[in-house]
């Protein structure tokens, strides 16, 4: 009499709690792994460059690797127990293109698991570029057919094309593919392009941003960084002007961000400021890999301090992230009164 209480008893909160915690995971937390994978690059190539230890890299990796399993799970219960949830993401203007994370992240985790195991990493890597790819192809037609709110005119249309790119180039460069991640990097480069004179248009003529979407601003640093790093990894490595020339955009973009950080702060310590985590990462290790390849200019003192500043920048966002788990904010569910966690 007593078995079936001692088994069904403790279950039975389980899945209404888990649909919960699943139904409030935002695309927007695969901007998690992004930050940790990019800093598991940065370490790689500090190993390269000064003979860092390479363990810090593999560990970072792990971390990123976990973290990803994690959010997939959660966003495939999400898309069962709490279909709803997920259909009014993918209808919001703003939310719906963190979407693409999911994909991108797949391609940096497949990035960090390639040298010790290159099968299983070209078919994650496989799968994470063919959801991206068609990710971006579907929410480009969509933005193509135009009726936007401008207001809802973010860097986060960055993600879809843009991120996708040139990651998707980094990595196929990296399974041996270089040619393949010239396509990619193209694509990339001409989308962002394309879409910058956009934004900038936006923020310069249009209404002030929303307090709750100013951390957003935090991916206009990263598609100059994430294309040098792109760019080195199909072209070589070969320091020159146009590498040169993309981590000096970054770096005024980051004098840019500096200047608005006090504007941007008053979100408070929200998940979104890990928006700023991958342009960061991205800028240390395009750095990095310069001075790797034999570059002696003013990225031999740029790049130990560029590697500095984004350790310190994930560690802090680590700590925000652990004390936002502990208090029940990071998967409670958001108010009127609450900021967006995008």
């Amino acid at each position: 009499m007593n078995t079936v209480p001692l088994i069904d008893g403790p279950r039975l909160p389980v899945v209404p709690r888990l649909r919960e915690v699943a139904a409030n995971t935002p695309a927007a937390y695969f901007g998690i792994v992004l930050g940790l994978a990019g800093l598991g690059g940065a370490w790689r190539a500090a190993a390269l460059a000064w003979r860092l230890p390479g363990l810090i890299g593999e560990a970072v990796y792990i971390l990123a690797g976990a973290v990803w399993a994690v959010l997939v799970l959660l966003y495939a219960v999400k898309a069962v127990l709490a279909p709803d949830k997920l259909a009014a993401e993918v209808a919001h203007p703003v939310q719906c293109c963190f979407i693409g994370l999911a994909g991108v992240a797949t391609m940096l985790v497949a990035g960090g698991l390639a040298p010790h195991a290159a099968g299983a990493g070209t078919v994650l890597f496989s799968l994470g570029l063919l959801f991206t790819l068609g990710f971006a192809v579907w929410r480009t037609g969509g933005l193509w057919q135009g009726g936007r709110d401008p207001s809802a005119t973010t860097a986060v249309l960055y993600l879809p094309s843009v991120a996708g790119s040139f990651v998707s180039a980094t990595g196929a460069a990296a399974l041996g593919h270089p040619e393949w991640g010239q396509l990619a990097f193209g694509a990339g480069l001409f989308s962002w392009l394309a879409m910058e004179s956009v934004l900038l248009h936006r923020l310069l003529t249009g209404p002030e941003t929303p307090v709750a979407l100013r951390p957003t601003l935090g991916i206009q640093l990263a598609p100059a960084p994430v294309a040098a790093v792109a760019y080195l990894s199909v072209g070589g490595g070969a320091p020159d002007l146009p590498a040169h020339a993309l981590i000096g955009y970054a770096l005024l973009q980051v004098l840019v961000l500096a200047r608005l950080s006090p504007w941007i702060a008053k979100a408070g310590a929200v998940p979104g400021l890990w928006a700023f985590s991958f342009g960061a990462t991205a800028l240390a290790t395009a750095s990095i890999l310069l001075v790797a390849h034999g570059d002696a200019g003013a990225l031999i003192v740029l790049a130990p301090a560029l590697f500095v500043a984004a350790n310190s920048l994930i560690v802090g966002l680590a700590v925000m992230t652990l004390a936002l788990l502990l208090s029940g904010r990071m998967f409670a569910a958001p108010t009127a009164a609450s900021p967006a966690r995008t």
